[in-house]
């Protein structure tokens, strides 16, 4: 069912010419300027990238191929599927640009969540094959078993908004990046059993920070406030953003045949899961009023 696009055109629209007015602004005028015009503008691109993602379609091929021809009234020059490839290309830097302006505006409630989660670039029996992300990736563990490909740090608040992201190899221990992720946010922190760091609670509680998880077996018990422990049952809301990613969004992909085009996917899914509406959230009800 054709959907109406023209929201989405608009805040994507807007934001390229504020991008391209602040990039040209920092950049020295170039001299040549390009013989070739693209038959599409970057706003352009990037609204038919978060179109599929917003799209019933699982392939980026079909989408194009199908899905997309209801919309071309909406975008009456649409090139070639393979040169619609290349001109994805010049879509990067827009799409971390736009993630991490999302991310900085979304609101900081006070309690956040934190967790990883694996996102392959190759099956495991093509690991010395595979050669698009070679430099890139390494190959990690998870409570899935081993992978080769990246670890996608998510921090969310308990309204399911994504605060911030983080991309690594798949060899980073999940506490190494907390810091740099969390550097914004006060208030209470809930992770797992994978992030306990005494020196890491040290650091984030001295700039107002309370991280808190369960305990492992054989571990001194500590006492915990009722909201803090109800806070911390309610761990699962991030591993249900981690399944929308997987399962609607289709974040993990092991078919790309550019890194360039695979940081755009990720990205991209990022910024489309920022603009669905519902998204997965706890309710505060359950403190009873005096």
């Amino acid at each position: 069912m054709k959907k109406d696009i023209t929201k989405l055109y608009v805040v994507v629209d807007d934001f390229c010419k504020q991008y391209e007015q602040y990039f040209n602004s920092q950049v020295l005028p170039k001299n040549r300027q390009p013989t070739r015009t693209p038959c599409l503008e970057i706003s352009e691109i990037m609204t038919i990238v978060l179109l599929f993602h917003q799209s019933p379609a699982k392939n980026f091929k079909y989408f194009y191929a199908s899905y997309l021809q209801q919309y071309t009234s909406e975008f009456p020059t649409l090139p070639s599927y393979n040169r619609f490839i290349e001109l994805q290309q010049r879509c990067l830097g827009h799409f971390y640009a736009m993630l991490m302006i999302l991310c900085a505006m979304a609101k900081h409630t006070g309690i956040g969540y934190v967790d990883s989660t694996p996102i392959p670039v190759c099956h495991n029996k093509r690991i010395y094959k595979h050669k698009v992300f070679k430099d890139l990736t390494a190959r990690g563990k998870s409570t899935m078993g081993w992978f080769f490909g990246f670890k996608l740090h998510l921090l969310i608040n308990e309204k399911g908004e994504l605060l911030n992201a983080f991309l690594t190899p798949g060899n980073i221990d999940d506490r190494k990046p907390v810091r740099e992720l969390t550097k914004k946010l006060v208030g209470l922190l809930f992770g797992d059993k994978g992030y306990i760091d005494k020196d890491l609670f040290l650091d984030l509680y001295e700039r107002g920070l309370k991280f808190v998880t369960g305990i492992k077996k054989k571990m001194q018990n500590k006492l915990m406030s009722l909201h803090e422990k109800i806070l911390l049952r309610k761990r699962s809301i991030i591993e249900t953003v981690n399944g929308v990613l997987k399962e609607d969004f289709q974040i993990s992909h092991t078919r790309h045949r550019s890194f360039i085009n695979g940081f755009i996917h990720i990205f991209s899914t990022l910024v489309a899961y920022i603009f669905k509406h519902k998204k997965p959230a706890i309710k505060l009800n359950y403190l009873i009023p005096n």
